[in-house]
């Protein structure tokens, strides 16, 4: 494993400065989705339940080393009070005086949320001068923030190799599923990637080829490997320049022995709205004033076989143009089975990205999988075979 959590800690009376993400949506004032609110919950219990004193470390939007006073922390305050049903409080102070002052006079079993770290250039820029200020506020550093694991900030790189150091549950969650997805899964393993291009999935798509058994490729992203093979592919969203690109990745996965799944029948309209008017047809018979938006039942047919043959599956992004109607049908499809199978034990799925979580959601079965990732970038670039900096610091930490 190679990293501690909290069970590895002795937190008694000690002020444990926790790294959150609750970078959350706000709309007049209010909090409209606190699901990484409660997702820190489990965490920050069990740090209380220690003894401990959680101190908060988190950023809000990107003030860009600038003090913003609408994205000052103190508007997340209530919804995560609500969550975790102990009091919050606030200090409007990421360090200096004021911070330790409010420290000091925390009670026990009440939690201290900390003014928004990126309002310190010194942040972004993991300045050893500001992590010294971060680190002389507390005895003890837990991480429980895995979406801003790739980024190298004070907060949450530099604080892990100056303080002791362990992940919190949720990376701790985080960190299992991944490992148990790509590290040492159970063969054969699948992978579905879907979304609008193949440029901004590039690394993703070369690193998975060499990983996996079955690389599934749905969305915007299949229309440019189908014109790659020469098939006509009408008014649908395509990146023709990359069709030496999408040859050279099928080239690849040949080689390695990656079953490459790539639709045989598509969805395709005149218009992209919906309920627009719909035809199925085979994937080399797009009309040529026609857009393909979705993958047809034959393709979701062939996936189902796919994921009944596979151990694992791993998922970033829709099949098709999942937020209408009636394209999302090859995702929904796709994802039901996937859950079904998950819900069975003969399936170990794990998802993440921002599209996936909301097509899983939309399709009624994020709650069924294995493991579903809120982390957008620190996802992707995990699935890339990159090293996520502040994953790296745990492992190396005091």
């Amino acid at each position: 494993m190679g990293w501690k959590t909290i069970d590895d800690m002795d937190l008694a009376g000690k002020v444990v400065l926790t790294r959150v993400d609750i970078n959350v949506p706000v709309e007049n004032g209010t909090v409209t989705d606190d699901t990484r609110i409660r997702r820190i919950v489990p965490t920050i219990r069990d740090i209380l339940a220690k003894g401990g004193k959680p101190v908060l470390l988190a950023h809000f939007g990107r003030p860009k080393g600038q003090r913003v006073p609408e994205m000052s922390l103190e508007i997340v305050r209530p919804a995560l009070e609500a969550a975790l049903g102990v009091p919050v409080r606030f200090v409007p102070e990421t360090i200096g005086p004021e911070a330790e002052k409010a420290i000091a006079a925390l009670p026990e079993g009440e939690v201290l949320l900390l003014e928004n770290t990126r309002f310190h250039p010194g942040e972004t820029k993991n300045d050893p001068a500001f992590i010294d200020a971060l680190a002389a506020l507390g005895d003890v550093y837990v991480n429980d923030a895995f979406s801003t694991a790739h980024r190298a900030h004070a907060s949450t790189e530099g604080l892990a190799r100056r303080l002791p150091a362990a992940a919190g549950r949720l990376m701790e969650a985080e960190l299992k599923a991944l490992e148990a997805a790509l590290g040492a899964p159970e063969r054969p393993v699948t992978a579905v990637v879907g979304g609008a291009k193949v440029s901004t999935k590039l690394d993703l798509l070369k690193n998975l080829v060499g990983k996996v058994d079955n690389l599934v490729i749905g969305g915007g992203m299949a229309n440019t490997f189908l014109a790659a093979r020469g098939i006509d592919v009408g008014k649908s969203l395509c990146e023709h320049e990359m069709a030496g690109t999408a040859r050279e990745i099928l080239r690849e996965a040949e080689a390695r022995g990656c079953r490459i799944i790539l639709p045989v029948d598509v969805v395709v309209a005149r218009e992209f709205r919906a309920g627009a008017a719909n035809e199925t047809v085979p994937a080399d018979a797009c009309p040529a004033d026609a857009m393909i938006l979705d993958a047809g039942p034959k393709t979701v047919e062939e996936i189902a076989r796919v994921f009944e043959d596979s151990k694992t599956l791993i998922w970033n992004g829709p099949l098709g143009a999942f937020e209408i109607e009636p394209f999302d049908r090859a995702t929904n499809a796709a994802a039901k089975k996937a859950a079904d199978l998950t819900r069975a034990g003969r399936l170990v799925s794990v998802a993440g990205g921002g599209d996936t979580v909301a097509a899983l959601n939309k399709a009624g079965v994020a709650d069924d999988f294995t493991y579903v990732s809120t982390a957008g970038g620190a996802f992707l670039e995990w699935m890339e075979g990159k090293e996520l900096p502040s994953v790296a610091a745990l492992m190396g930490g005091n």
